[in-house]
């Protein structure tokens, strides 16, 4: 199965600089250089936050997952986060069963993460 990859800059996620990566399909061995790819120019960028929408993700194998992890690696070293939401019941299980990539974000839904984004915005706020 092949992987649609849609990149939203600034446009899903209200009140925040997070960029959106919308995923339609597989995720696998075949698919995950793609994503690196795509990915790439993006984390070359000053991104700290990324939101990987998985609402039409059918399936992901260990090759998505690393793909993920180093996304998430990288974000973390500039004090950013990787995030997934809406994770279809299949792909749910598998970050259940791996508790995949400690530290990891997963929201139920869309507004469920803007509410979280928004109280962390506030928060660095208050500090400064």
């Amino acid at each position: 199965m092949p992987l649609e990859i849609e990149i939203h800059h600034n446009s899903y996620v209200q009140n925040t600089d997070a960029v959106t990566v919308k995923l339609f399909g597989s995720l696998d061995t075949a698919t995950a250089p793609e994503l690196e790819r795509q990915l790439s120019p993006v984390l070359a960028g000053t991104v700290k936050d990324l939101v990987f929408d998985l609402a039409q993700l059918k399936f992901i194998s260990s090759a998505g997952l690393r793909v993920f992890s180093i996304t998430r690696r990288q974000l973390k070293d500039r004090d950013g986060q990787a995030v997934f939401v809406c994770l279809q019941p299949q792909i749910k299980e598998v970050f259940e069963i791996i508790e995949a990539l400690p530290g990891l974000s997963v929201f139920r839904d869309l507004d469920e993460l803007d509410a979280y984004l928004t109280a962390r915005q506030q928060a660095h706020e208050e500090k400064t």
